[in-house]
């Protein structure tokens, strides 16, 4: 690593000036490709809300790469004591390691905390040379990796884009699968049902009319109409959801009191009412040119109503705002019946131990093909008419 540049840890939030984070490619709004899940504003209220602390096995453990005393990149990086909360399942791994004798926690954890959303994680200072300083960061990563003894860095959700400079610092590369809308231009969501199959076209009309028909209305929420008493009215929802999908929710409820103060315009709750109070809604976060769908909790079941609240109506949203695509959120494949098309995420690993990587290395081998192999498959069965679906200049359709 060359001499002038330096590397810090922050073990929170509370140690990074703001303005000095924001000057970091897709961290602020003012700049180029905004992602708010790498704002200070977002990763400091999982710091500040005790939603990703030490006591719940995430330990910050942030990288600030300065040069002549100037933060030119970062990762947002966490120590942790177990794999919950990541939607990259490496517990197999682990497992194996210790009964081979080994100590797999700690582990670095590059990522932001429960959050299975595409996103920079070489964050580089804007005007800085991005191949030099990325490269920089992932040497810094298996670097910091080595002196804490830890057995692993882990970089998931990442650009494509950053992956040549992890690979070059003996990062392994690891793909998944995702659904994701991909706008074309459509003038709303008639111009998109235009172009599914006339079956698929019918049957999602009748869903979304079905998922209303008790006398539903739906509410989009953003800025201002994020008061206290509706995060109260939605924290409820997630509670009681999230109780019987994970066993304890992650998030705390002044995680949401800080994003609303923090970050309003860049939240939208889509909320479902029925009989004049809410009993179902998704949160979702605006970025440049993305809308992504977070969670979703109800206190009332109606059919379908899942179905629109999540997807139907961030699809509504993002062309409304003429945005590229909605991210939906790890897995389901019910998506795709619904205009959502199969992108492949991707990770890098770092592994200290030679025997370990070896194991792993070979089994990512395997796990690539398969994963491009469905991708291949499911792209031939998305709702689209058949002959129509071509893609543009510089677009694949496996992402």
């Amino acid at each position: 690593m060359a001499d002038e540049v330096t590397v810090r840890i922050a073990g929170s939030f509370r140690e990074i000036d703001p303005s000095d984070w924001a000057t970091l490619s897709g961290t602020s709004r003012a700049g180029p490709g905004y992602n708010p899940f790498v704002s200070h504003a977002f990763l400091s209220a999982m710091d500040e809300s005790g939603s990703a602390v030490a006591e719940t096995g995430w330990m910050g453990h942030h990288l600030l790469l300065e040069e002549d005393g100037r933060l030119i990149g970062a990762v947002p990086c966490y120590l942790k004591n177990h794999s919950q909360g990541e939607y990259v399942f490496d517990h197999g791994w682990a497992d194996a390691y210790q009964r081979a004798g080994g100590r797999y926690y700690p582990k670095l954890q590059a990522s932001v905390p429960f959050t299975p959303a595409t996103g920079p994680r070489l964050l580089v200072r804007q005007g800085e040379d991005v191949e030099r300083v990325s490269g920089l960061l992932a040497e810094a990563l298996s670097q910091v990796t080595r002196k804490m003894g830890a057995s692993s860095a882990h970089v998931t959700f990442l650009p494509q884009g950053e992956l040549p400079s992890l690979t070059d610092a003996n990062f392994l590369h690891r793909t998944d699968q995702q659904f994701h809308f991909i706008n074309r231009g459509y003038a709303d969501h008639e111009a998109f049902l235009a172009e599914l199959s006339s079956s698929k076209r019918k049957n999602l009309r009748k869903e979304r009319r079905a998922a209303v028909e008790n006398g539903i209305i739906i509410d989009w929420l953003t800025g201002g109409d994020l008061t206290e008493d509706i995060w109260d009215q939605f924290f409820r929802f997630y509670i009681d959801t999230g109780s019987r999908k994970w066993g304890r929710p992650y998030l705390t409820r002044s995680f949401y009191s800080l994003i609303g103060e923090r970050m309003a315009d860049d939240v939208l709750l889509v909320m479902a009412k029925r009989d004049g109070r809410y009993v179902a809604g998704a949160i979702n976060f605006i970025g440049a040119d993305a809308l992504y769908g977070r969670h979703w909790g109800c206190i009332e079941d109606h059919p379908f109503l899942h179905f629109e609240v999540c997807y139907h109506q961030a699809i509504d949203f993002a062309l409304s705002k003429g945005l590229a695509r909605v991210e939906a959120g790890a897995q389901g494949e019910h998506k795709l019946a619904r205009g959502y098309e199969p992108v492949t995420t991707h990770s890098a690993h770092y592994i200290a131990h030679p025997g370990l990587r070896r194991a792993v290395a070979d089994y990512l081998e395997h796990e690539r093909r398969e994963v491009a192999q469905i991708s291949d498959y499911l792209g031939e069965h998305t709702p689209f008419r058949k002959g129509d679906r071509q893609p543009r200049e510089g677009e694949e359709f496996d992402g």
